[in-house]
């Protein structure tokens, strides 16, 4: 079975749930938009907090998006593995996002074995076309119990 053909486990009402459950400390800055085999949608709700100097969403925001874009698109595909963890990223910043804006995360995984993943994302401005920055990160999974 291809990782296209694996059935998604978790939907993003159970997503969410499970964020504010393991993740309170990002309770209500994310919305999962998407779900499906090996692809997720993630929406970083913007706010006064994420902006920076120069009126746009900073750099660690961006990162938080990556990041939680990533370890959603890994617990749809393999269910509630709360340790999952980063174990790297790179991120490359292309253009300024708007402030006042949602922030889109578009993330595929790439790769999705038994110890690791790799996922790729794109960020964009809600309503524009171009992204704003891309990363790729890899996800370390916990062994099966």
């Amino acid at each position: 079975m291809t990782n296209t053909e694996r059935p998604v486990l978790m939907q993003a009402a159970e997503l969410e749930t499970f964020l504010d459950e393991v993740f309170p400390q990002v309770r209500g800055d994310y919305a999962i938009d998407h779900v499906e085999p090996m692809k997720v949608t993630v929406r970083l709700k913007t706010a006064e907090r994420h902006l920076r100097p120069g009126g746009t969403v900073s750099g660690p925001s961006m990162f938080g998006l990556a990041d939680v874009s990533v370890y959603v698109a890994v617990l749809a595909m393999i269910g509630p593995k709360a340790m999952s963890v980063t174990t790297n990223c790179s991120i490359d910043f292309m253009r300024k996002p708007v402030a006042n804006v949602d922030l889109i995360g578009k993330c595929t995984l790439l790769k999705l074995g038994r110890a690791l993943a790799v996922g790729d994302v794109l960020l964009l401005s809600e309503g524009m076309e171009s992204p704003v920055a891309r990363a790729t990160l890899t996800y370390s999974i916990p062994p099966r119990d």
